[in-house]
């Protein structure tokens, strides 16, 4: 069971990271008159926000919004690219800033999770391990490990409605804004789209490898 689950889900994975690597790729021959950087800039002008900087961030797809140093991190292909995809990106991590702006509550539960989910992931595998190892004569570990595995899966799905609230936010935006046309508000909701399909399949991933884990506790 634990090979089908863990091939099952390494092929799923893939075929969606290949998927948004082609979309992106794709739209970002799309070009559109600001840079992803200058798009940020004006989507938290517009919505007011005056205290998050836009700030440029190594790396390919690394974007991320950091509500701790209240910054829009943006890849290097988005930060510069005058491109309908960078736009879509850029404007999305702008949609968690917005998100925090208005207190959403998902932003609120996954933001408090935080701590309590690093510490699960810092252990929780060794916590897991020695479970197994002593299952006999202390059962009470390997709950305890699967307890804060499930701390995990928790997160994995309260990122979803984070994640496809803040792509809402982005596409409703750049169309009203007048940057980007019904045709590009199709191209960058469907990069969106794609990328948002890399946390569901996360989640279900968490969710699958969890049950597997009670099962295999219950039967022991």
């Amino acid at each position: 069971m634990y090979w089908i689950i863990f091939i099952t889900f390494a092929i799923l994975s893939w075929v969606v990271s290949q998927s948004l690597e082609n979309k992106f790729r794709k739209y970002s021959q799309i070009g559109l008159s600001m840079t992803g950087a200058e798009v940020a800039e004006k989507m938290l002008r517009d919505h007011g926000i005056t205290d998050v900087k836009v700030t440029c961030t190594p790396g390919h797809l690394t974007d991320h919004y950091n509500p701790e140093t209240q910054t829009v991190n943006l890849s290097e292909s988005v930060y510069h690219s005058a491109s309908i995809a960078a736009a879509a990106v850029a404007a999305h991590e702008c949609g968690h800033a917005v998100q925090h702006q208005v207190e959403y509550a998902p932003l609120k539960m996954r933001t408090a999770l935080v701590p309590a989910v690093s510490f699960a992931n810092r252990w929780v595998m060794w916590i897991i391990l020695a479970g197994m190892l002593v299952i006999e004569s202390f059962p009470q570990l390997l709950w305890l490990g699967i307890a804060l595995y499930g701390m995990s899966t928790l997160f994995a799905f309260v990122t979803l409605p984070v994640e496809i609230n803040a792509s809402q936010r982005a596409v409703e935006w750049l169309e009203e804004s007048g940057l980007a046309n019904r045709e590009q508000k199709e191209m960058a909701s469907d990069a969106l789209h794609s990328a948002a399909y890399t946390y569901v399949v996360a989640a279900l991933s968490s969710l699958a490898y969890l049950l597997y884990l009670i099962i295999g506790a219950r039967r022991n």
